[in-house]
């Protein structure tokens, strides 16, 4: 069986149901020399709305934040401790900004060491996650079962923002 490439649709909707089933799909990358990388997705973070102390888009409406307010379906790249690149997707309705971070793969246990291993950089920031031939998400028809725990690296949102249980985990059979 083929696996099938999502489509604009799957990503216009709410982020509460994009991110829980983001995870099993398989994120893919064609490199400059035709080698296709593939990773299962194994763990993301939904950031949500401007009340969410933890999403960018908290801060308002920035040059920085612009894509998050934008259409669904747009790669959200921004370098975090100036040194690491991370791989978000915009998900939802234009003008009530969400964003799911792709927090890890099967066998890259970071967000950092995803875009890494798939060479994503700022350059991605801003393009199609759908109808792109250099990166994509495919289904192959795999559904893990999730767990959910607390986001990570965001304590400056303080405790309910920290806590709230965003983070869509496969939980190894």
């Amino acid at each position: 069986m083929m696996n099938r490439i999502l489509t604009e649709e799957f990503f216009h909707r709410d982020g509460m149901e994009v991110a829980p089933e983001l995870v099993g799909k398989i994120i893919a990358r064609k490199l400059d020399d035709g080698t296709v990388l593939r990773e299962r997705i194994a763990e993301t973070e939904l950031y949500r709305g401007e009340e969410d102390k933890g999403c960018h888009a908290s801060k308002g409406r920035t040059p920085r934040t612009e894509l998050l307010f934008g259409e669904s379906g747009i790669i959200y790249v921004y370098l975090c401790y100036g040194m690491h690149w991370l791989m978000n997707v915009i998900t939802g309705e234009k003008d009530q900004p969400q964003g799911i971070l792709l927090r890890a793969g099967e066998t890259k246990n970071g967000p950092a060491k995803l875009t890494k291993y798939l060479q994503i950089d700022g350059s991605f920031n801003g393009r199609p996650i759908c109808g792109n031939d250099t990166v994509w998400i495919e289904d192959d028809g795999y559904r893990p079962k999730l767990r959910t725990a607390p986001r990570v690296g965001i304590d400056y949102a303080g405790d309910y923002w920290k806590n709230i249980e965003w983070r869509f985990i496969a939980d190894g059979e």
